[in-house]
């Protein structure tokens, strides 16, 4: 007669590839007809039920027990597999046995490898966002497998990620190469000079194979997690992939593969790419793009993932694979300290700062303002500016009861001293028009304020770039030649035509952000030989192993024997 038991080992915690083997083993013994061994989620007490094997026992287990049920001929044959278990688990043998010592915590792991740039996140999806952060507050960047990630700790942890520069591939990534070394489930494939961004973990590897199969080969694939090109979460971690492989000297073409993005999140990801100055093929999958897209000399669409991967290969094998529209030089690096990475513009002509918005779509992936050319970019409180900001004084919320900014200073001044104040300001774009009705000297008073506020910036270990375009003429009354000398004399950087003036403060932006528009990470996570600490399964400790990676394996339980408010106590404790 056949029988069923369950033993229910209280808060023990194996990983998912661990417990499949277990399961695996038990149903090989003698008279074992079927097997579960599972933690105990509802989830997994479902699967339980449809296999018939959620005993009342395996029904009450808690989320962290470890459920361990049994089906065989006879009940002698059940106790016997259960017997087993310890041998079996004892029986496996794995890279982690090699290491003499398992940590306990990633803090731990950290002070015995210090040269690991990267921790590789694999733990159920529940305390994921927890390993990530912990992993960001030690510096280093992060392969975060594990799903079941909600999209609220997705877009934090890549915001703080993004501040720090460094990079969260995922939540849910499961591909990557870096540096010749394959996390997750990679594909073993040549060097190359071709660079994959990609959303979609199968897909990339589809692209990277076809490349490798085609005689191409691979400088890096980074996998950026299927939510990354939501407009929830803005493709931070493909902007920032982007960056690194335009800087990248390995890389001399890059390929981006994605499910359709959203259309701003599109836009954005076009611009960057063409910002790195290298060639792109781009496959959002199912996207048709716009005619003038179509025809650009260095964005290349491709409809398929195989197609994706001829093209790349065809551009790799040319000559010169670069196009001929390079993007100008950057500026030679400015001494800005590390919070510094905005734009401040401060117009008082509403067409110049409408041109500089538009401009700036080349540079910057979002500029507010209190007339912006996209509704959602528009000031909270046209007041006080966030993050990159172009304010038309001329509108009519400034001069009610107020004389035109062209004629009267007041405000431009006061803002000009509020934008210089904020730490986080690197640059501040002006505009001076000059003509009949203007006022008579305006460089002399903008001159002294700007010359105040660098020297301000100065004192507190900033640099504070200013550029102004003057608009005017030798016949003017104000003397053209002489509120250029005014300015110039006070710090600031003048031109007379706007669109150099704006590019000039596009380009000085771009050598702080990258053409991401977020502060660069360090090229070093792609060329430097890899080095991981890995948290969670322990299958990519021996895949690392096995590819002669530097890798150090910890022996992760969930925090707190899975309480979640001694969890969240323990979380707040490490953030003091």
């Amino acid at each position: 007669m056949t029988a069923t038991k369950t033993e229910v080992r209280r808060g023990t915690y194996y990983d998912s590839v661990v417990l499949m083997q277990l399961q695996l083993a038990l149903v090989s013994l003698p008279g074992v007809l079927n097997a579960g061994v599972m933690m105990g989620t509802e989830a997994n007490k479902e699967i339980l039920s449809q296999s018939n094997l959620l005993t009342p026992e395996a029904k009450a287990a808690l989320i962290d027990d470890l459920i361990i049920a049994v089906a065989g001929t006879d009940a002698a044959t059940v106790e016997s597999a259960l017997a087993q278990v310890d041998e079996l688990l004892t029986r496996r043998r794995s890279p982690v046995e090699d290491q003499e010592y398992l940590p306990q915590s990633l803090e731990s792991a950290v002070k015995m490898r210090p040269e690991a740039q990267w921790v590789l996140v694999s733990v159920p999806g529940r305390y994921a966002a927890g390993v990530a952060r912990e992993s960001l507050r030690l510096n280093r960047h992060v392969f975060l497998y594990s799903d079941n990630v909600s999209l609220e700790d997705e877009i934090s942890l890549k915001q703080r990620a993004a501040e720090k520069s460094l990079l969260v591939m995922g939540p849910d990534c499961g591909t990557a190469i870096v540096n010749g070394v394959g996390l997750g489930f990679a594909n073993k494939v040549r060097r190359g000079p071709i660079g994959v961004v990609g959303a979609s973990g199968t897909g990339l590897q589809q692209v990277t194979a076809r490349i490798h199969q085609l005689g191409g080969g691979m400088s890096q694939a980074l996998g950026t997690g299927g939510r990354d090109l939501s407009e929830a979460v803005g493709a931070v971690t493909a902007r920032q992939a982007l960056d690194l492989l335009s800087r990248d000297p390995e890389t001399r073409v890059i390929v981006i593969i994605s499910k359709p993005p959203a259309q701003t999140v599109a836009d954005d990801l076009l611009r960057v790419a063409k910002a790195t100055g290298k060639p792109v093929v781009v496959n959002f999958i199912g996207y048709h793009p716009p005619a003038h897209l179509r025809q650009n000399e260095q964005i290349y669409f491709a409809p398929s993932l195989d197609q994706t991967a001829a093209l790349a290969v065809k551009l790799a094998q040319s000559s010169n694979p670069s196009p001929s529209n390079q993007p100008i030089s950057p500026s030679p690096n400015l001494p800005f300290s590390p919070p510094q990475r905005y734009l401040r513009g401060l117009f008082s002509g509403g067409t110049l700062a409408y041109e500089a918005l538009l401009l700036l779509q080349d540079y910057l992936p979002k500029v507010f303002s209190n007339a912006p050319l996209n509704k959602s970019n528009k000031l909270t409180n046209s007041m006080e500016s966030q993050q990159h900001t172009i304010i038309d004084l001329g509108e009519d919320e400034f001069t009610v009861g107020r004389l035109h900014p062209m004629m009267d200073n007041t405000l431009r001044l006061q803002r000009l001293r509020q934008e210089a104040d904020d730490p986080e300001v690197a640059l501040i774009l002006l505009d001076v028009v000059l003509g009949y009705g203007a006022h008579p000297n305006p460089a002399g008073e903008l001159g002294p304020a700007i010359r105040e506020a660098k020297a301000k910036a100065q004192t507190a270990g900033r640099n504070l770039e200013v550029v102004a375009v003057v608009t005017g003429t030798d016949e003017d009354p104000q003397d053209i030649t002489g509120q250029i000398e005014q300015l110039q004399a006070a710090g600031a950087r003048v031109e007379t035509n706007n669109e150099v003036a704006v590019r000039s403060a596009g380009e000085i932006l771009r050598s702080i952000n990258g053409p991401s528009g977020l502060p660069a990470v360090d090229l070093a996570a792609l060329t430097q030989s890899l080095s991981a600490i890995n948290v969670g399964l322990e299958s990519f400790t021996e895949s690392l192993v096995s590819q002669e990676a530097a890798v150090i394996h910890v022996n992760w339980k969930p925090p707190a024997g899975g309480n979640e408010k001694l969890m969240g106590i323990l979380e707040r404790m490490k953030r003091k």
